[in-house]
């Protein structure tokens, strides 16, 4: 109860709306994040600028000083305070302004400070940043006398512009988000989508509806692989759940038979033939073929189920398979007496790694099914010889043959032919899909060859065993 409570409330967390939020979350932060940088970036950029400006101006400033026109100087300090869009003064060492007419004019005191501190440690030139101007120093020779130029520029603008842009930088985000909400809402619901329909498509599936159509081409290959892994699956529970079926249904038939043979003739003895021998014993007679008969559904059923569980398999051994073959051969010697004729040809000292009693079964079943399905002339042929680093086994009857498009369905529990034939050898209809098991589970390769109206071919292939000596192999098989 527990789990099925924490299955509902994890069943509760949409896949639509963690993406829808985690897509949402990515996009808002970089959005913060580029105005955070551009804020940032506009104000040093502009600030870099108007110093690379003054340092023009003073650059130019400095030209006509070494070129010795002092009036020159004075004309062009307008021009170039306009170009640049700076302020150009020469001061002297006190902080005084070195005017045209060679008088002391407005004092900067702060800068005095500066020009002692700096200038008179060796350096060429001086940087202050304040919070409404940067101001660039030089010490340049004017008129015969060592003088600063003093170029400044305003940073008044810069507050308006970053102003200006922290509101444009907000108005953006705001848009850019609500239409990164929208956008991360319509790919979180496209990538979704498709998850919700093979969802509901598994779901139907678990309801029993085997026939639901999950294949469908989608925009993500997993997403596909996935829907044909489900599709896929919804035909192999549909053809597990039709053989279930139809199993259930051939099991309680061959149950149902031997059980109303036995009731019946159990009725028989004790109301008819109790006094009389001879029919007693006829009829016990009978019920005991039909509890053999029952007895032999049972094992096979069980045989069966335990191989599909991959319990079937048993200690494997090295043992003589030409013996083998000769002995199941001579099982069937009574056949001889209704016409039927068993040819061996059987390569001797042919030896297989596996285990005896599950081979004896599949060798068995198929001479068996060989002897049922024989034709007119009851001749059955078995087979064994060396292949291809393999020992090969084939029983072949001359029946009818089986059809090519029903040649994969003859290993399937209780498939039948539907021609009627008389069955001198009985058998549960499991035979076949017992075979097939047991080789799966002994490695060795099967297969059947089969035309119409010529009969057909069953084989298998056994690995060859390892290097071991015949002694050995010898006391494996007593």
């Amino acid at each position: 109860m527990r789990r099925e409570r924490k299955f509902q409330a994890g069943a509760g967390r949409s896949l639509n709306l963690i993406l829808w939020f985690a897509f949402s979350a990515f996009a808002l932060v970089l959005i913060l994040l580029f105005v955070a940088v551009q804020s940032l970036f506009v104000g040093q950029r502009y600030r870099d600028e108007t110093l690379d400006a003054m340092k023009e101006a003073g650059a130019r400033a400095s030209e006509f000083l070494e070129e010795g026109d002092g009036s020159a100087v004075w004309r062009q300090l307008p021009a170039l305070e306009e170009d640049f869009d700076v302020n150009i003064r020469f001061l002297l060492a006190d902080g005084s302004a070195f005017d045209r007419d060679g008088k002391s004019g407005e004092r900067y005191p702060e800068i005095a400070e500066i020009i002692a501190d700096r200038f008179d440690a060796g350096e060429t030139e001086a940087i202050v940043h304040s919070d409404t101007s940067l101001i660039y120093l030089k010490p340049v020779m004017l008129e015969g006398t060592r003088c600063y130029l003093y170029v400044s520029g305003s940073l008044s603008r810069i507050d308006t512009l970053e102003s200006s842009l922290r509101w444009l930088s907000l108005a953006s985000a705001l848009i850019a988000i609500v239409l990164a909400f929208v956008a991360s809402g319509f790919v979180a619901m496209l990538i979704t989508r498709p998850v919700t329909e093979v969802t509901a498509r598994a779901k139907e599936l678990a309801r029993g509806h085997f026939n639901v159509n999950a294949r469908k081409n989608y925009f993500c290959s997993e997403i596909s692989e996935l829907s044909d892994a489900l599709d896929y699956a919804s035909s192999e529970i549909s053809r597990a759940d039709a053989i279930q079926k139809e199993l259930i249904a051939n099991v309680s038939h061959d149950f149902k038979t031997p059980l109303t043979m036995i009731k019946a003739y159990a009725s028989m003895i004790l109301e008819i033939s109790g006094d009389d021998k001879e029919k007693r014993d006829t009829h016990a007679r009978v019920i005991i073929d039909e509890t053999d008969r029952l007895a032999a559904l049972v094992t096979d059923v069980l045989d069966l189920s335990r191989l599909q569980a991959g319990a079937g398999a048993q200690a494997a051994a090295v043992f003589n398979l030409s013996e083998l073959v000769y002995k199941i051969a001579a099982r069937f010697d009574f056949l001889a007496e209704q016409g039927y004729v068993l040819e061996t040809e059987v390569e001797e000292e042919r030896y297989a790694f596996a285990d005896r009693a599950r081979i004896e079964q599949v060798v068995y079943n198929l001479v068996g099914n060989a002897v049922n399905y024989t034709g007119e002339d009851k001749r059955v042929k078995i087979r064994l010889f060396a292949a291809s680093k393999a020992t090969r086994l084939e029983v072949r009857d001359t029946g009818k043959g089986i059809p090519a498009e029903n040649l994969s369905s003859i290993w399937d529990r209780y498939y039948r032919m539907q021609e009627t034939h008389k069955r001198p050898v009985k058998g549960t209809g499991l035979g076949l899909s017992i075979v097939k098991n047991i080789l799966i589970l002994e490695n060795c390769r099967y297969g059947v060859d089969s035309e119409v109206g010529k009969g057909s071919c069953f084989w298998v292939e056994f690995p060859l065993p390892p290097d071991e000596p015949p002694e050995r192999a010898e006391e494996e098989v007593q």
